[in-house]
């Protein structure tokens, strides 16, 4: 009982962490030459992928939901309502679940890579559909701006697949290292 417990103040310190250093990286953003200037790249789903090899699903979408919380709060939105905020939520579960999940079936260095192209590709496809559907003509009404749907082929989706490569390569290389001690603690996120 007290392993139990033990494992879960663990498991939700390790949370409130890792997701303080995705909040701390994505100060860290920058945009991208060629690309509008409201696309900015950071790497703070890192720490929520972590989290989600170790702890399971759940804390990998507590940790998306928690750095984009403290940024809003920080930050707050151009439009009032957290659009931006909402997006990046969304391009982070969209990115660490299908990565967890490939994963999961392919325990390796090789799966791992695998797992991350899924997760590219699979963010950057739910992206685009939900920038042309959803976010674009959101800020379109909320801030009086022409359309800018005709951004999603040309910019959005080819700005995520980039993001998602650079992304997947720092993981990769955190990966490399720290494999062992991922698996080694991924037994906690039963709790």
């Amino acid at each position: 009982m007290k392993k139990v417990r033990n494992t879960k103040v663990k498991a939700m310190v390790s949370i409130g962490m890792l997701s303080s250093i995705a909040y701390l990286l994505m100060l860290l953003n920058f945009p991208l030459p060629l690309f509008p200037n409201f696309l900015f790249v950071d790497f703070s789903d890192i720490p929520a992928l972590l989290a989600t090899l170790i702890f399971g699903p759940a804390a990998g979408i507590l940790v998306e939901f928690f750095k984009n919380v403290l940024d809003y709060f920080a930050k707050g939105s151009p439009t009032g309502i957290p659009v931006g905020h909402i997006a990046n939520f969304l391009a982070g579960i969209v990115f660490i679940l299908p990565t967890y999940y490939v994963y999961m079936k392919l325990k390796t260095k090789k799966g791992m890579t695998f797992a991350l192209i899924a997760g590219t590709i699979i963010m950057a496809g739910v992206m685009s559909a939900l920038n042309y559907l959803l976010i674009l003509p959101a800020y379109t009404a909320l801030l009086n701006m022409p359309d800018m749907r005709n951004l999603v082929v040309p910019f959005i989706l080819p700005f995520n697949l980039l993001k998602g490569v650079m992304m997947s390569i720092i993981f990769m290389l955190l990966f490399i290292r720290m494999q062992a001690w991922i698996n080694k603690f991924s037994a906690v996120k039963n709790v």
